[in-house]
């Protein structure tokens, strides 16, 4: 493989995020234009943000993923699946969702699975068969917490599990992604997102089965790796 095709390998993998509660438009444009202009595979961005960046983005090869039930996960299902509704209606193609933390907790699989399964199926109705990520906060559970969580995504059909919001008590690790991985198998995606700064967080990520990341990083991750950093 080529540098240039390592870069556009890793630049796929990428969702370009902007999820700060004080992003203002000109930061979204700007997201959406360096997305663009580098072939990350989506844009992520609150909820009232998606309609502006699906315009934007429209002649691009480049989508639009959204937050649910985002960052706590404690909203009602009924919540999240409003939430869902009005993101697909506004042109996202891809939906992050927060699972249920408390009733994981409780050991209550069969709420937080039919809390993902109804965010799935609504997503999976729409005209775009848009992928859902279970948000699971890795940072908050124990090994067999995380492997339960990962359990009950696959379970309810969705396409990946994501290991954090960015806004706990920590991000990604590599052992976190190691034991999601270990869990779903071929079956489900992985996504690595919280504290993915540099070039080596990325690629220690993907080694360790992340299919995708996200970051607000990537335009200097995809910098550092043209330049051989």
């Amino acid at each position: 493989m080529t540098s240039t095709q390592h870069v556009s390998a890793f630049a796929s993998k990428i969702d370009h995020t902007l999820l700060k509660a004080d992003a203002g438009e000109r930061s979204i444009i700007r997201l959406c234009d360096e997305a663009r202009l580098h072939g990350f595979v989506t844009v992520c961005v609150q909820p009232s943000w998606v309609r502006l960046c699906a315009g934007l983005l429209k002649d691009a090869p480049v989508g639009v993923c959204t937050v649910i039930g985002f960052p706590q996960g404690c909203n009602k299902t009924e919540t999240k699946l409003r939430e869902a509704e009005l993101a697909l209606a506004d042109g996202a193609v891809e939906l992050d969702m927060v699972l249920h933390l408390g009733r994981l907790k409780d050991k209550d699989m069969a709420y937080v699975e039919n809390d993902i399964r109804a965010v799935v199926r609504v997503a999976g109705q729409h005209a775009s068969g848009a992928l859902v990520k279970v948000i699971v906060e890795s940072c908050l559970l124990s090994e067999d917490e995380l492997r339960a969580a990962c359990t009950a995504a696959v379970r309810a059909g969705a396409d990946y599990v994501k290991t954090s919001t960015g806004f706990s008590t920590g991000g990604a690790t590599v052992d976190a992604v190691r034991i999601m991985r270990a869990t779903v198998g071929e079956e489900c995606g992985v996504k690595a997102s919280g504290g993915i700064r540099t070039a080596q967080d990325a690629i220690a990520m993907v080694q360790a089965g992340a299919d995708r990341l996200g970051t607000s990083s990537g335009v200097e991750i995809i910098s550092s790796l043209a330049h051989g950093e």
